[in-house]
């Protein structure tokens, strides 16, 4: 597909006019010297890194026909925006682009909210491109300025600060899980020639043992794996030891510093949170219902929240059922968990509710609405 070239639909666009030509209703405007105002301009933007597919709508009109801009325009786009409503208003999904056009929109003035991605097909046509997914967004911004605020799932645009605090954690996971794909590799390697490891077999000690036993050839080809799994290493552990740092100095015996900060980076606040029912949501460890007249079935947890965050709060659960059986939590939980015995479904969904519950209780204390003390936890030193 051919880009336009800066300067052709990108002006054009800057000129919009105020009314779409097959626009069947009348808008409300106010006249402000020699120009009319529009009580409110709506603008859906799908970001790419070539161009940004933009669609617009003037008050209670219809949606004007969808143009592209380049990205580095798009900014002066939605400023021209100002001058012909009070009230702008663009959206566009979260991805891989960030919070930086939001913060810009943002400190010029222009209501911009960022959401979740979804599946941009309500009526599952199976037809769906750029324009359709600008059309749909427009729609939903539509519905959302009027009140219905369930008509978009908006997340909460982070400071420069804390998104370099989050990215720090996503560059950890990101080094870890390279150097456990080469460490598999490795392993891989060394069955293929009849030889059982584990993934640490490159550590000093299995290495060791290692260099009596596997013939030189194979050896040789391990070396090279080793090599770049030690060289990860030396960028994880100074990650790993700044974001430790950000950890309290008195935690609850058995969450560990690196975990309990990889899940403050992941929140990054818990003032975000008004109720329980929202950090339950949140972390994505609500059980799903499906209900229908009398008909109402539990389903699995629902996963539709922070999926890092939900990992980190599953391995506390376990640790605390370990380090800390004196507190009331483990107290209810743990002897459910024995009575299951080995059955491994129902030890998941006690461990999910458990993991639930911890969430709530952690919240409860970083917002001061409780202690450790009071939950029965016992400090480390």
């Amino acid at each position: 597909m051919k880009i336009p070239a800066s300067g052709t639909r990108t002006r054009s666009l800057l000129n919009l006019p105020v009314m779409n030509k097959n626009n069947t209703e009348s808008i409300a405007l106010k006249k402000s010297g020699n120009r009319e105002l529009a009580d409110r301009m709506l603008v859906a933007v799908d970001t790419h890194a070539a161009y940004h597919v933009v669609g617009r709508q003037i008050d209670s009109a219809a949606p004007q026909p969808t143009q592209r801009v380049l990205p580095q325009s798009f900014v002066a786009f939605a400023l021209k925006q100002l001058t012909l409503a009070r009230e702008v208003h663009v959206v566009y999904e979260a991805g891989p682009f960030g919070f930086t056009l939001a913060r810009t929109l943002l400190a010029h003035g222009i209501k911009c909210l960022v959401v979740t991605p979804k599946k941009l097909d309500p009526y599952h046509k199976r037809v769906r491109t750029d324009k359709t997914d600008t059309r749909e967004l427009l729609a939903d911004l539509d519905r959302y300025v009027r009140g219905n605020t369930r008509a978009l799932r908006v997340v909460r645009i982070p400071t420069v600060e804390e998104e370099l605090l989050r990215a720090r954690n996503r560059q950890r996971d990101a080094l870890c899980r390279d150097s456990a794909r080469v460490a598999a590799r490795g392993r891989t390697l060394l069955l293929h020639f009849g030889y059982r490891v584990s993934n640490m077999w490159w550590k000093q000690q299995a290495w060791d043992r290692l260099s009596t036993t596997v013939p030189q050839d194979i050896l040789h080809m391990l070396e090279q794996y080793r090599t770049v799994i030690l060289e990860l290493q030396k960028l994880i552990k100074p990650l790993e030891k700044t974001i430790t740092a950000d950890a309290p100095k008195a935690l609850p015996v058995g969450m560990g510093k690196l975990t309990f900060a990889l899940l403050l980076r992941e929140v990054l606040t818990w003032d975000r949170f008004k109720t329980r029912r929202q950090v339950g949501g949140f972390t994505g460890l609500c059980g799903g219902v499906l209900q229908s007249g009398s008909t109402r079935q539990d389903l699995s947890i629902t996963k539709a929240g922070h999926r890092r965050m939900r990992t980190l709060l599953i391995e506390l659960a376990w640790r605390m059922l370990r380090y800390q059986p004196q507190c009331g939590l483990v107290k209810k939980w743990a002897p459910r968990l024995a009575a299951c015995g080995k059955n491994k479904s129902r030890r998941k969904q006690i461990i999910v509710a458990l993991a639930r519950q911890l969430a709530v209780d952690i919240w409860k204390w970083q917002t001061g609405r409780t202690t450790p003390q009071a939950l029965g936890w016992a400090l480390g030193a």
